[in-house]
Parts: structure tokens; C-alpha cells; sequence
């Protein structure tokens, strides 16, 4: 019998395909090893095509690090940026002069609009044993009236993040971390402010989902029918509605209608990705993501004019010293310390 729930499963690819207001999502998982002096990998980097260094060797990639695996300084403009954080440390520095540290847990939610630099390292801080890290980073389009907004950037701190625990009939966990939207009386916190997730019309709901062997969990529906994703990214397997699924899989749901997730015999790991489209042209070229290809010639020549407020710190792949524990100085100055 046809499952009316399930609109399409497709293979994971990467990055991760998504749904209009989504542009697409990134899932990294580096094995890095210990770090050296300059918390990049103690071990050589010969056989690797360092600053496009996109291919897994011994667990683990460069990305465009030179010494430190990461993304140095680069601009965007037009969208939103969602970096998830479950495991090992991100360095932020942009071109507003604002710079933070986040670790597991956290969320660093930015706006890029009219335009910013950043710069986004991986610091391999521990000497003596291994550097793991495992992030997302979910790209949010902006709609045309809010494309040249302010750039502004904001993090959700893991103590902050709403955890709503849920117990099946067997005693079976499912842990979900509530990043955007609201799930059943649980509202996350607040995006940033010209987000087209700050608007709860639009129903952008962020979720990542930890669910124990043989647990049951059932997602409720959407007020509206718009766009849902589930990434099963990790597991055995799970059945929605009786569809036997495989992990390394998207699942487009249809939204009104409550969704049964049972997990197979190891833990499994979703992220859960909604909201209302934004139905307007995307015009993409590299980093910008406009409406029109006049705007994003437009976008070219502001970057080769203003640099976006240049570059105010004195490395392309700056990352902060190894014991600053986890922190946020933003533009006007301000400054959060976690630890």
C-alpha cells in the first residue's frame, strides 16, 4: 500500500540535498588526531591537496586549512548560516571585529546579509588525545525584503538549547534538542532578529533527534503543509509508517499529519529540518545567494569594493588561544564566557 506520509527517500549526498526556505546543509565528521603547537594535526599532511583538501584520508580532511583544518576567511551575503556543533570546537572571527569559540552543543546562528567575512577554523586544542569533531551547518536563504540586512550574528549556548526528553511505553529515550521552532509547548530561543525563522508563521523547525535502540517516538504535525526533511545520518535503521529505512537516507514527509519513528537496534541519529518556503527565485553563485544574476554581479563588485569591511585580524585562519574556553565578543563589543 502507498505510504501518503512519505512524499520521497533519497541517498545523503554532500552536502545534504534540502527544501525551499532551505539552500542545503553540510554534515562534517573529522577523526582528527592530537594537535600540535599550532592546534593543527601532530602528524605530516603529505598526500593531501592542502587548501582543497575535501577527500577523507585516515578519518579526517583540511577542508581550505593550510596548518589548521577549516574554512579561513571568506564573505557571504543574501542568507543565513546554522552551525551545529556536536562534538570538538569551532573558531569564529568576521569582519564586523566579532569572534567566538563554541563546543558541543552550541549553535551559532548568522546573518550574513548585505555582507560579512568570517573565518571558521577547527582547533585541535588537545595535545594528548584525539581532536574529534562533528558538526552541521545548515544554510538558511533570506527572503528579498531582508537580503540586505545588517549582518548580525548570535549563539545558543548548549546550557540554553531546550533538551525535551520523551519515554516510549517501553522506557525507550528519544533525546531531542530543540534549535528553532516550537515542539509541542517547548519553544527554542530566539533566532536572530531579521531571520525568516523569527517569524513563528513561518514554522522553521531545527531538531536534532538521539533516539535509543528500539525507540519509539511520534514527531507532531505542522499547523501548515510545508516542507519537512528527516536526515537519518546515523543508525541501523528505522521504520516511519512502516517503511523499512536504511541509514544514509533523507525522508520528505508530508507535514500535517503526525510522523511514528521507530529506531532499529543501535542508537540513531536525525536531524529533522522544516519550514514554510520562501517561493522566491534563487540565484547562487559561490557564497552569495541573491534572487537575480544582476544581483549577484551586483554582490561581486561591493566585495572587490568594501571587501565587506575588510579583514581586522592579523590571520586568514585565525583561531584563538588554546585554553580560551568557550565564548562570543560580538560587534558593539559585548562579550559572553561560558567556561
Amino acid at each position: 500500500m502507498e505510504n501518503k506520509k512519505i512524499k520521497n527517500i533519497k541517498p545523503l549526498g554532500f552536502p545534504w540535498e534540502t527544501s525551499d526556505p532551505f539552500l542545503f546543509c553540510a554534515h562534517h565528521r573529522d577523526e582528527y588526531p592530537k594537535g600540535n603547537e599550532k592546534m593543527g594535526p601532530a602528524v605530516p599532511l603529505d598526500g593531501r591537496n592542502i587548501g582543497q583538501d575535501f577527500t577523507i584520508k585516515d578519518g579526517w580532511r583540511m577542508y581550505h586549512g593550510s596548518t589548521m583544518p577549516g574554512f579561513p576567511f571568506h564573505p557571504h551575503r543574501g542568507f543565513e548560516t546554522i552551525t551545529i556543533n556536536k562534538e570538538g570546537f569551532v573558531d569564529h572571527t568576521d569582519s564586523l571585529g566579532a569572534a567566538g569559540r563554541f563546543g558541543a552543543g552550541d549553535v551559532q546562528w548568522m546573518t550574513a546579509g548585505e555582507g560579512v567575512q568570517h573565518s571558521e577554523m577547527f582547533p585541535l586544542v588537545k595535545e594528548n588525545e584525539a581532536n574529534p569533531l562533528e558538526i552541521f551547518q545548515i544554510w538558511l536563504n533570506l527572503p528579498k525584503v531582508n537580503k540586505m540586512v545588517e549582518p548580525h550574528f548570535k549563539m545558543l549556548w548548549v546550557e540554553e538549547i531546550p533538551l525535551v526528553v520523551n519515554e516510549d511505553s517501553n522506557g525507550n529515550k528519544t533525546e531531542i534538542n530543540l534549535v528553532a521552532g516550537k515542539l509541542g509547548q517547548v519553544s527554542a530561543l530566539s533566532p536572530t532578529p531579521d531571520s525568516w525563522a523569527a517569524d513563528p508563521n513561518n514554522e522553521v523547525m531545527v531538531l536534532t533527534i538521539k533516539m535509543a535502540p528500539n525507540a519509539v517516538y511520534t514527531l507532531p504535525a505542522s499547523e501548515k503543509d510545508i516542507t519537512r526533511s528527516l536526515y537519518f545520518y546515523k543508525g541501523s535503521s528505522i521504520n516511519i509508517e512502516e517503511e523499512y529505512i536504511l541509514e544514509g537516507n533523507v525522508i520528505n514527509v508530508l507535514s500535517t499529519e503526525d510522523l511514528e519513528i521507530k529506531n532499529g537496534e543501535r542508537e540513531g541519529f536525525l536531524l529533522v529540518l522544516q519550514g514554510k518556503p520562501i517561493n522566491e527565485p534563487v540565484a547562487q553563485y559561490g557564497p552569495f545567494v541573491m534572487n537575480t544574476q544582476m544581483e549577484i554581479q551586483q554582490a561581486l563588485q561591493d566585495f572587490q569594493r568594501t571587501q565587506f569591511g575588510g579583514w581586522p585580524w592579523p590571520e586568514t585562519e585565525q583561531a584563538h588561544p588554546r585554553d580560551k574556553g568557550r565564548f562570543a565578543l560580538h560587534a558593539d563589543g559585548k562579550e559572553e564566557n561560558k567556561n
